[in-house]
């Protein structure tokens, strides 16, 4: 039999419970709880999909060899650890000797998990690949890797490319759909989702989902554009100029709705 996911009965009812598809943060003062506290919310979290590290063994099956490159374009903390926990698994040394391009500062600051945080090896932008462009020119001679998953803004190879930077794209982990059975009599007045990836999942776990009077969440453009074309009607949008993050964006919308 086919899973389904039970929606809200009434289309004027207030938003009352979110589901986010992401891990529950790990700070109690995430702006989600105060959003809970302020509009009385039942707010759950659970992940949709989560990332498997491609194994060593299939790695080396595309023949791209480490050594031959000189500096490294980082889009995110998961592409940080498994292009360390690539280099361990095949013994890399010295990965002090690497330039690393980070699209934000705070993926910069990551690295210092992994190599000794140095102004002259580590460069980033503000949040975007644009971000970095001009700082990519300045090396234009750098080999680049960039490691990625195998579902990626595609985007970010085309900008490199639009802009005359030479790299090689490695995929080094895959984005998995999680098992979400166990919510299949669960009512949630709103979703929010964070990746085209997201609504996949939905629709893996529940082929017959109709939207109804779900609301649905949406950050991010290419999210935004997933939503439309899983033929869904998007009620949230973020960022945008009046609310940067996805909970601002949501306060809006519960502002009229739960008024």
């Amino acid at each position: 039999m086919q899973k389904t996911l039970k929606r809200p009965k009434s289309a004027a009812a207030k938003v009352k419970t979110i589901l986010v598809t992401q891990p529950r943060p790990d700070s109690d003062k995430s702006p989600y709880f105060d959003l809970a506290g302020k509009f009385k919310l039942k707010i759950d979290f659970r992940p949709f999909i989560h990332v498997e590290g491609i194994p060593c063994i299939e790695f080396r099956k595309n023949k791209i060899n480490l050594a031959d490159f000189s500096s490294v374009i980082l889009t995110s903390r998961h592409a940080a650890d498994h292009f360390f926990r690539i280099c361990q698994e095949m013994r890399m040394p010295d990965l002090d000797r690497f330039k690393y391009f980070c699209v934000s500062e705070s993926t910069a600051f990551y690295l210092q998990k992994y190599v000794q945080y140095r102004k002259r090896k580590i460069f980033f932008g503000r949040q975007t690949i644009y971000d970095l462009i001009d700082i990519l020119k300045k090396h234009k001679e750098d080999q680049f890797l960039l490691p990625c998953s195998d579902i990626h803004k595609q985007e970010i190879p085309d900008t490199l490319e639009h802009n005359g930077i030479q790299f090689t794209k490695a995929i080094i982990y895959r984005t998995v759909c999680n098992d979400l059975a166990d919510l299949a009599e669960v009512n949630y007045d709103m979703l929010v989702f964070f990746s085209p990836s997201g609504i996949t999942s939905l629709f893996k776990n529940f082929p017959k989902f109709k939207q109804n009077k779900t609301r649905i969440a949406a950050f991010g453009q290419t999210t935004s554009q997933a939503v439309a074309d899983a033929g869904l009607r998007l009620d949230v949008r973020a960022p945008v100029p009046d609310a940067p993050s996805m909970t601002m964006a949501i306060e809006h919308y519960l502002r009229k709705a739960n008024k």
